[in-house]
């Protein structure tokens, strides 16, 4: 499945027995040796009360990660699809608590991602205080970002040309930063105008993709901590649109951010581990 662009390998691990090796799940990722993807989407029986499912998200290195927006969309098509539910709302728990995906009318998902957290701490970023954004020195260079969690740690760089954004060298610069000890998504985003933005995803364990939701949902909040942005706003990323929208500001972070965009089924198979 792909979320614009953002691709992914789902698995039912409710009606078949699954225990996959981090050897066996980059052999999958490889898209010269497996079958490919950006992440691989785990669907699981829930154990947490109030939640439909359990949603597991692994980067193609084999690392699991705590949050996946495209994937969620994803997620939400497949339990449709392959018969596992018939509700048009669907709790899921991740590895950082509960979200909310819902299918719409024109077969569009929006995701309740929840609120995002913007404490240090939390990320994990090492800082000895909580500001709007901060400066690291990285490639001999000071670069200014916004740290922003939306389940996973975002860093988010405004830019004035995405197109010619060093996206790959700072990237992995800032990866391998020791203030990001769990590493971090590096997002790069330049602002059309108060309603649109074009925006690309360096992702960890992955590289640039052609879409990352929860980048996009950092993107927007760091737009909207610094008044840049209005409440609903385009999101254009390589693979296509998201419409982003978020009722916070910089006093009121509590609300959550909500993301719609489609999804598509590409193929399915079956492989022998």
């Amino acid at each position: 499945m792909h979320g614009l662009g953002n691709d992914f390998m789902v698995i039912d691990a409710i009606r078949q027995s699954i225990s996959l090796s981090t050897e066996q799940i980059r052999l999958m990722g490889s898209r010269h040796f497996g079958i490919g993807f950006d992440q691989l989407l785990l669907v699981e029986k829930s154990d947490v009360e109030g939640a439909d499912f359990r949603y597991r998200i692994y980067n193609a290195d084999g690392g699991e990660v705590e949050q996946c927006g495209n994937g969620a969309r994803c997620f939400a098509r497949f339990v449709i699809d392959e018969g596992l539910t018939n509700k048009t709302e669907i709790p899921v728990i991740t590895n950082t608590g509960k979200i909310i995906l819902k299918i719409e009318g024109d077969e569009n998902v929006t995701v309740d991602m929840g609120a995002p957290e913007l404490s240090p701490q939390k990320l994990p970023f090492k800082s000895e205080q909580q500001a709007v954004s901060y400066t690291l020195k990285v490639e001999q260079e000071l670069v200014e970002f916004c740290a922003i969690s939306m389940g996973n740690p975002h860093a988010v760089i405004l830019v004035d040309d995405i197109d010619t954004a060093a996206v790959e060298k700072l990237g992995k610069a800032l990866q391998a930063d020791m203030h990001f000890p769990q590493s971090v998504n590096v997002g790069f985003m330049q602002v059309i105008d108060r309603s649109h933005v074009r925006i690309r995803v360096y992702e960890r364990g992955v590289g640039e993709t052609q879409a990352c939701g929860t980048g996009a949902c950092a993107a927007i909040v760091a737009g909207r901590l610094l008044n840049l942005l209005d409440e609903t706003v385009n999101a254009k990323l390589i693979g296509g649109d998201l419409s982003i929208s978020w009722q916070g500001e910089m006093n009121n972070t509590s609300h959550p951010v909500m993301m719609t965009g489609p999804t598509a089924t590409v193929f399915k198979g079956t492989i022998t581990l």
